[in-house]
């Protein structure tokens, strides 16, 4: 469709030479090297690549990319309606219908032409991620053909597998810096902790499943993040078709229980979330190994824009990234708002191909 051939990079390796594409979570079992992206609502792409070797991200190009300016960015949601919805939210706890659930919104910009009127490439994105907000579990899913363009500098994992032993690295609590972590903070994590072990429980041997560190204190770029290690080891028969089943959409980002917080998403959140919330990473189906990241800091690029809005306007392609934060009973309604402002505001200057990260307003 666009002169961008196919390709993923992952944890230092390029893959290309595109082989095959499936919807078929057992072609995770079968062999090769897999590219997977899961959007939050369940639409999973599987590439198989031919070539895969070891290649550094290539340090950014100047004028390769041309990212939104850092006011051009819509949000689903605005301030009122986010805050409005963390109330809702609140209302559900206080009726005992959910512990917690995660409240989301996407943001969409227009995307900037390029010279010659070439199409943007999301590894030209990849590049000045890679420089100014490196992650652990960075990656890039070029496959323009199949509507599937993404970059994500995810700090967290969403399930990573070595032969039978599965684990799995939830993230609740952000502050700035670990001083502004509060007590809810940490009964936020110990919530998803128990749900994640819920979810792995349902794939994993009986008693295999541990928490290896609970709360433990991790920086990123511009803040801190509470994280979790939840280990188990697969039961007899079970592969990537039923842990995915078993464990997605992840704990971390929905709520607990799954279910109740999966429906007030649905009813308070105005767009599908996309790859945002999903999963994003890389099987070896012949080592039988993976890295599979919830896909947050993610930047994705829409070529069809369905949605009416102002970053839609134009008509051309829209870049999106989501952005929310866990509500639960002890939130405020503000301050759950600027949490959703601080997950963004780097990783939108950075793409915006500005030097420094600054805070973004978000209309």
């Amino acid at each position: 469709m666009y002169d961008l051939p196919p390709l993923a990079r992952f944890g230092g390796r390029l893959a290309t030479d595109l082989r095959d594409v499936t919807s078929d979570p057992a072609a995770l079992e079968s062999t090769g090297f897999w590219a997977v992206v899961a959007d939050f609502e369940g639409r999973l792409t599987c590439a198989r690549f031919g070539d895969v070797r070891p290649a550094p991200v290539p340090r950014p190009v100047p004028g390769a990319w041309r990212g939104p300016t850092v006011d051009a960015w819509t949000s689903s949601l605005d301030r009122a309606a986010y805050t409005a919805g963390v109330r809702r939210v609140r209302q559900h706890i206080a009726a005992g219908e959910v512990y917690q659930a995660n409240l989301c919104r996407v943001l969409s910009a227009p995307l900037p032409p390029m010279p010659g009127g070439a199409p943007a490439d999301v590894d030209a994105l990849t590049a000045v991620l890679a420089r100014g907000n490196p992650a652990p579990y960075a990656g890039t899913v070029r496959l323009p053909a199949h509507g599937v363009e993404v970059a994500t500098a995810s700090p967290e994992l969403f399930v990573r597998r070595t032969g039978r032993v599965v684990e799995s690295g939830p993230i609740k609590g952000t502050g700035r810096v670990a001083a502004e972590l509060l007590e809810k903070d940490y009964a936020e994590n110990v919530m998803i902790v128990d749900l994640v072990r819920n979810d792995l429980g349902r794939v994993c041997a009986t008693g295999s499943v541990t928490v290896p560190a609970l709360c433990a204190v991790e920086p990123h770029p511009g803040l801190v993040h509470l994280v979790s290690t939840v280990r188990g080891e697969l039961a007899d028969g079970a592969g990537w078709p039923e842990l995915l089943a078993a464990t997605f959409p992840p704990g971390s980002v929905t709520g607990a229980p799954k279910s109740s917080a999966l429906a007030i998403i649905d009813a308070l959140e105005t767009t599908p979330r996309g790859p945002y919330c999903g999963g994003i990473g890389w099987v070896d189906a012949d080592r039988r190994t993976g890295e599979v990241a919830v896909g947050i800091r993610t930047f994705w690029i829409d070529r069809a824009p369905s949605d009416p809005s102002p970053a839609t306007a134009a008509g051309g392609p829209v870049l999106r990234f989501g952005t929310g934060a866990g509500i639960t009973w002890g939130s405020d309604p503000e301050r759950e708002w600027h949490e959703t402002e601080l997950k963004a505001s780097r990783l939108l200057a950075v793409a915006s191909g500005a030097q420094q990260a600054a805070e973004g307003t978000i209309r």
